[in-house]
């Protein structure tokens, strides 16, 4: 699968996103230079991480029948120390539906082992880049 991103216009910072048929503006936060008329790159890799928990935890309390209604998963990003080496996520994972507290703790420890998660903190990512 292929990921491109083109630039939406001459002028600003918008670009287009596009994941097979999906389209989703991005861009630089004011801060950074843009108009803030989409989220950045660093909104998307942690809306990844967000989106990975709430559907890990979905798929497995429908496979275990732990009667999940809602579910909503907030990731705060703490960036000072980026340039330093530590970038930080805080998840804070909400689940409403008739659960017992081990079903509970049972839902944040799988949360807490969703791809994404596992993916940022213990695989190691090789990027190659050129010119095409």
């Amino acid at each position: 699968m292929t990921i491109t991103v083109r630039r939406d216009g001459i002028t600003g910072t918008r670009h287009i996103l596009r994941i097979r048929a999906h389209e989703i503006a991005v861009d630089a936060d004011p801060a950074g230079g843009g108009s803030d008329a989409g989220p950045t790159p660093h909104d998307l890799y942690d809306a990844a991480l967000a989106a990975c928990q709430a559907l890990t935890v979905l798929v497995y309390a429908r496979r275990k029948e732990i009667p999940v209604e809602q579910i909503e998963v907030a990731v705060d990003r703490d960036a000072s120390e980026e340039r330093h080496g530590v970038y930080r996520l805080s998840s804070a994972l909400s689940v409403t539906g008739n659960l017992d507290a081990a079903q509970r703790a049972e839902l944040l420890r799988v949360a807490g082992k969703c791809p994404v998660h596992r993916l940022m903190t213990e695989v190691k990512t090789e990027i190659t880049t050129r010119l095409a």
